[in-house]
C-alpha cells in the first residue's frame, strides 16, 4: 500500500519511518511464523560511497532469522547469474568502459589504490578471451 501511495518501486528510510509512526503497538511489528518478511530500502545518502554504489539495505522482522532461509522459501523477488571465471577480466574492462570502476564505486585513495593495482596487472589469458594487448587497447579507448 504504502509503495502505491508514494509510487515508489523501493522503500525510503522517510517512509520506513511513517510506518513506524503509525504503530500503536509494538507487538504488531513482530511478525509470526506464517508472516516473516524483508524490507529493502534505499539509504540515505549519508557519505559519497553510498551515493555512488547505488546500493539497498535491508531489514527483517525476524533479526534471528538468517537471510539465506528466508531467501530459499521465496525464491521469486530474486536472481543468482554465476558468471564464469574466464569471462572476468572481459567484464571487468566493460565496466571500465561505462566508469564502474574501483574509483567511482569507492572514493577516496583507497579506491583510486585498487584501481591502479588492476589498470597495471597483467590480465591472465584465457581461450575465449581477449589477449592481454587488446585488453590494454579496450581499457586506453
Amino acid at each position: 500500500k504504502l509503495l502505491k501511495k508514494h509510487f515508489a518501486a523501493i522503500f525510503t528510510t522517510d517512509m520506513i519511518g511513517e510506518v513506524a509512526d503509525n504503530l500503536t503497538d509494538f507487538d504488531k511489528f513482530v511478525a509470526t511464523e506464517l508472516d516473516k518478511f524483508v524490507v529493502f530500502f534505499e539509504p540515505p545518502s549519508l557519505d559519497s560511497r553510498i551515493v555512488n554504489q547505488f546500493g539497498f539495505f535491508s531489514i527483517m522482522s525476524d533479526a534471528q532469522m538468517p537471510m539465506d532461509n528466508w531467501l530459499k522459501s521465496h525464491p521469486d523477488p530474486f536472481r543468482r547469474i554465476i558468471v564464469p571465471h574466464e569471462l572476468k577480466w572481459e567484464i571487468r574492462n566493460k565496466l571500465d568502459q561505462t566508469n564502474i570502476t574501483e574509483r567511482a564505486l569507492f572514493p577516496g585513495l583507497d579506491g583510486l589504490s585498487l584501481w591502479l593495482k588492476r589498470y597495471y596487472s597483467v590480465y591472465p589469458s584465457y581461450p575465449n578471451s581477449m589477449t592481454n594487448t587488446e585488453n590494454m587497447k579496450f581499457l586506453n579507448t
